[in-house]
């Protein structure tokens, strides 16, 4: 695997800026930006391959990437004690445990942002 597929490469449409913008979470924040999205994510590509470059030739270490990362589906979250009552008797009502309920409401709303979509199907442009 080359250096640059460890790293997650997102385009994203900015209604502030009216274009889209491309970064590479944890690493290079936004960097680039333009009219049409595959222009966006070839000049990322060519970004985040300089950035390497210099990071080799001054012997610096890269920062760990994510693409490849592992998740192990599980995270703690804290709420208030009243969201929490709110989430347990919409759960209740749905006939779904909380967690269950709870995973469903940030699916749907991270599938209505767009921000679930993968980019790897562009990865190989790269």
């Amino acid at each position: 695997m080359k250096k640059k597929d460890h790293y997650l490469k997102i385009v994203e449409w900015s209604e502030e800026d009216q274009c889209y913008v491309g970064s590479i979470p944890g690493w290079i924040g936004k960097c680039c930006h333009g009219d049409n999205e595959e222009d966006v994510y070839r000049q990322l590509c060519q970004i985040l391959d300089e950035w390497i470059e210099i990071y080799s030739d001054d012997n610096i270490p890269l920062p760990s990437g994510i693409a490849d990362k592992k998740y192990s589906g599980k995270f703690q979250l804290r709420v208030d004690s009243d969201l929490h009552k709110a989430l347990a008797i919409r759960a209740m009502q749905s006939n779904e445990s909380l967690n269950s309920f709870c995973g469903k409401i940030l699916r749907k709303t991270i599938l209505q942002t767009g921000h679930l979509k993968a980019n790897n199907s562009m990865n190989s442009d790269c």
